[in-house]
């Protein structure tokens, strides 16, 4: 069995929707970010960088004690190596997957991200850093719809790579961006959308979902942390 410390983000899904699309039976365990559960020292004994999801496998890989893992891309390349799923076997092929997994962690993830937090959590309006990171996510839209327009998927067979990139097009809308402008971005966007397993995991933790605006509490929680002794 293993343990998904879970709160419902783009990061949240890309774990819950790759245990969906794996079949692999695992146990929910809410780690609520606005309420700060993320700097619980159980937590950090888990996942130090404080930030959730983060993986306990009370079965893994190669035996032995439960095993711990944090940072989504290195969840989703465990979870494929340990079922064999969603990565190709060949050298090449796995490495053709990481290097969209990196683009995605490095890249799509913070990118959006920033662009998300300025155009709507930021105690001003920046222009420059709402332009700045809005056109930085219609670039790389751009970089996807190219790469997808002579394939199904960004790395050959559907892969972590889809996987981990899905949950931060899905909410293209906040963004400020229109996927109409990228068909093939859009094209492989409702395909991810129509799959069973992305459903589920989507739904995952729906209940948990804040609603109404974030509190001035939450903000400093999520955006005002500076390192402690």
């Amino acid at each position: 069995m293993i343990d998904l410390y879970y709160w419902p983000t783009p990061n949240g899904w890309k774990i819950s929707i790759m245990l969906e699309e794996a079949g692999l039976p695992y146990n929910l365990v809410p780690v609520n970010i606005g309420k700060g559960e993320q700097f619980k020292p159980e937590f950090l004994a888990i996942s130090p960088n404080n930030r959730m999801p983060a993986i306990v496998d009370h079965d893994p890989l190669g035996g032995g004690a439960p095993l711990s893992i944090f940072e989504s891309g290195a969840i989703l390349l465990y979870l494929a190596e340990k079922t064999g799923k969603f990565q190709p076997a060949d050298v090449r092929g796995r490495y053709e997957v990481a290097q969209w997994l990196m683009w995605q962690m490095g890249g799509l993830g913070p990118m959006s991200g920033q662009a998300g937090h300025f155009r709507a959590f930021a105690p001003e309006k920046i222009p420059y850093a709402i332009e700045r990171y809005t056109n930085e996510v219609n670039r790389l839209y751009g970089v996807m719809n190219k790469r997808l327009a002579d394939r199904a998927y960004l790395a050959g067979d559907y892969s972590i790579a889809d996987i981990a990139s899905f949950p931060w097009v899905a909410g293209y809308e906040r963004l400020g961006q229109s996927v109409e402008e990228f068909p093939h971005l859009k094209r492989w966007l409702d395909e991810l959308h129509a799959r069973p397993a992305v459903a589920r995991g989507l739904a995952v933790g729906a209940d948990l979902r804040q609603q109404g605006p974030m509190t001035e509490e939450q903000k400093k929680i999520l955006f005002g942390q500076k390192a402690k002794a």
